[in-house]
């Protein structure tokens, strides 16, 4: 900070910054400190700018609310978490202010999206094919070593060498076959290199295998980047459990499928021939690589692990490579970019859609709303207007539900248009159609039905599907005195469900059924009418079309 003109306000800005360092604030890493060393050293250039030449308690709510409104709304929230870092020392009034609404509030990041159904397979596919080609590379050069030395075919004696004294350099190569440098580079140097990165994978093979690994399991890439073997604990024959860390959480845990188990089982067995020439410091490191230029840290020109200090050691190049290098395309023909969180997004996503209830969340860091955007959202516009849709109907048969239920007596029936005109649209009946509804030419089952092709309950034109207890909540039934008989049938065959089933059971299927037709249906009609109705019942599943899944007896 002593290259800032007002040292003095970044003095006690940086003060503030002591005090939103984790455990006493929210920053926890490193980069997060650096973001707001880099505010404070804007902050102080721009108001010595604007001729501010004092400290923190100088600062007013005119100046600061001035330079809060020239600023982006990511650069007023760092700035706010300084100054209320300073504590008393800011002006009163201002500090009041601190613990008010912002001027301007960082953008919302846009949730990420997931890859389409196409895009997802297209990835996986090309992964297992790369990762395959991998395993067939090793695996041959690996049945040649194990021939000997001792043959007139240039690729055993490769395989032999390179397995018994590890990844030489051509150099080193070319004097243990007792030829020139030269002549080995020029003659079967190529040949030795391609063997060589068979036998020994480099970053950008193990970056296809970690990738892979995470389609299997929704892990970020980067996340799984520095475990070790010991982060690995069996729990049985098949079931394997991996502890990993997350940036934003920390230590995290997941029960590996089958297929991410045999990837890994898969990668221990090629990796093996690299470990025993590693150092001790990265012989135990899960995914262990030969280094084609120095890694800090670890003896020039040999092996390296991946490390997050360098770049080359994370892997970011080999992911840029590997879209054009695989052939990677979207739906719409461009070049499809790897992105390691959007493969934990769409491999919730892909569970989400196949009814996946394992956690009442993915992330116990997330809300709702951040579930919902990042990981179960729909992944194209025709499948979001399709939940859209859905939603809407669900909505519009709660409120169909709710509506009371049309019961007349043969006096009401005969005046129903005329008393009740309001009811003509909902049914979607003229005085015509309403006559033959009341006359018993439009009746079902259980009840008068206004249109059996709406499609409420079915394909909207084709006769409806609903079994007979389902009209006892349709918003289009009108029951009268005749459908006593079988109202009182369905009763019936209530009560006999009842003994069948469980309490909840017989909530959950028939509840709201039976209870319209007991504390709204029923209660409508005459008691003689109910007595007279009471003999026609049987108390018999015979007296119902029912399905044979749905007997009683």
């Amino acid at each position: 900070m002593d290259t800032t003109p007002n040292p003095r306000l970044a003095r006690d800005l940086a003060h503030g910054l002591v005090e939103l360092i984790h455990p006493l604030g929210d920053i926890k890493t490193r980069i997060g400190a650096v973001q707001f060393a880099s505010t404070i050293r804007r902050m102080v250039d721009e108001l010595h700018q604007a001729g501010f030449s004092g400290g923190v308690e100088d600062l007013t709510k005119p100046i600061m609310l001035k330079y809060w409104m020239a600023v982006t709304g990511v650069r007023v929230q760092r700035t706010r978490g300084l100054l209320q870092g300073c504590g008393t020392r800011v002006d009163p009034a201002l500090r009041e202010y601190l613990d008010g609404r912002a001027v301007k509030m960082p953008p919302v990041g846009k949730p990420l999206e997931p890859y389409t159904e196409g895009e997802w397979q297209r990835i996986e596919s090309a992964l297992q094919g790369a990762v395959r080609q991998i395993f067939v590379d090793h695996g041959e050069v690996l049945a040649l070593a194990k021939l000997g030395p001792d043959g007139h075919d240039d690729r055993q004696v490769f395989a032999w060498l390179l397995l018994n004294r590890g990844p030489l350099k051509l150099a080193d190569a070319a004097r243990e076959m007792g030829v020139s440098v030269d002549a080995f580079r020029n003659g079967v140097g190529a040949q030795y290199v391609a063997m060589r990165a068979a036998l020994f994978p480099d970053v950008a093979a193990v970056y296809r295998l970690r990738i892979l690994l995470g389609v299997y399991c929704g892990v970020v890439a980067d996340g799984i980047r520095d475990l070790g073997l010991e982060d690995f604990t069996w729990a049985g024959d098949r079931t394997l459990l991996m502890d990993y860390i997350k940036n934003r959480r920390g230590p995290e845990g997941v029960n590996l499928s089958s297929r991410a188990v045999r990837l890994l089982e898969r990668w221990l067995e090629l990796s093996a021939p690299l470990r025993r020439f590693a150092p001790p410091e990265s012989a135990d490191h899960l995914w262990i690589f030969r280094a084609q230029q120095h890694v800090p840290g670890q003896p020039r020109g040999r092996l390296g692990v991946l490390s997050p200090i360098t770049a080359h050691a994370s892997g970011h190049k080999a992911r840029q490579r590997i879209p054009s290098e695989l052939g990677l395309m979207t739906d719409a023909g461009e070049p499809l970019q790897l992105h390691a969180g959007r493969i934990r997004t769409t491999y919730h996503n892909m569970l989400a859609r196949r009814g996946w209830t394992g956690r009442t969340k993915i992330d116990p860091n997330h809300t709702t709303g951040v579930e919902g955007s990042h990981y179960v959202s729909t992944t194209t516009p025709a499948q979001a207007e399709a939940v859209e849709t859905i939603i809407e109907d669900a909505q519009s048969d709660i409120l169909r539900r709710a509506r009371p239920a049309t019961v007349l007596t043969e006096t009401e029936a005969a005046e129903f248009a005329a008393s009740r005109p309001e009811e003509l649209p909902r049914l979607g009946l003229d005085e015509g159609a309403m006559a033959e509804l009341l006359g018993g030419e439009m009746d079902v089952f259980t009840a008068a039905c206004a249109n059996q092709l709406a499609g409420l309950h079915g394909p909207k034109g084709k006769p409806c599907p609903a079994r007979p207890w389902v009209c006892l909540l349709c918003p289009l039934s009108v029951f009268m005195p005749r459908h006593a008989p079988n109202l009182l049938r369905l009763k019936a065959y209530f009560s006999r469900q009842s003994r069948r089933m469980t309490v909840d059971q017989f909530l959950a299927v028939f509840g709201p059924y039976a209870d319209r037709l007991d504390h709204e249906i029923l209660p409508r009609f005459a008691p003689a009418v109910l007595e007279a109705a009471s003999l026609e019942v049987a108390d018999d599943d015979q007296e119902l079309p029912l399905r044979p899944e749905e007997a009683t007896a």
